[in-house]
């Protein structure tokens, strides 16, 4: 039996709901990230137009960046792509942790309020 090579799809549905082919995405020379950009691309690798691999070396991402892309979109939809909401989603993080440690060591001290 002979290995069947990768079938790259064709095409997938993009993230305003269109077709989106390779022809579709960014250019491979972008530094201008904007949401619809970062939805593009995801949009193609979950798809299987391009695979991360593809997608990170044709644009010059790292895994880690991409792999956040996708976690953001999952976690806010494409509102969560938005350089100051990731800024945001990440302080609040940091704001629940911060008051769960303090809470903690409240109770741990004997002050708690």
């Amino acid at each position: 039996m002979s290995a069947r090579p990768y079938s790259r799809a064709r095409y997938v549905i993009g993230p305003d709901g269109s077709p989106l082919t390779l022809a579709d995405l960014p250019d491979s020379k972008t530094t201008r990230w904007v949401i619809m950009r970062k939805a593009q691309v995801v949009a193609a690798v979950r798809g299987g137009l391009l695979s991360l691999d593809d997608a990170c070396s044709r644009y010059r991402l790292a895994v880690d960046e991409f792999l956040n892309w996708q976690q953001s979109i999952d976690s806010h939809g494409l509102a969560g792509l938005r350089t100051t909401k990731t800024q945001v989603y990440r302080a609040s993080g940091s704001q629940q942790k911060l008051a769960k440690r303090t809470a903690i060591e409240q109770h741990q001290t004997g002050n708690a309020v």
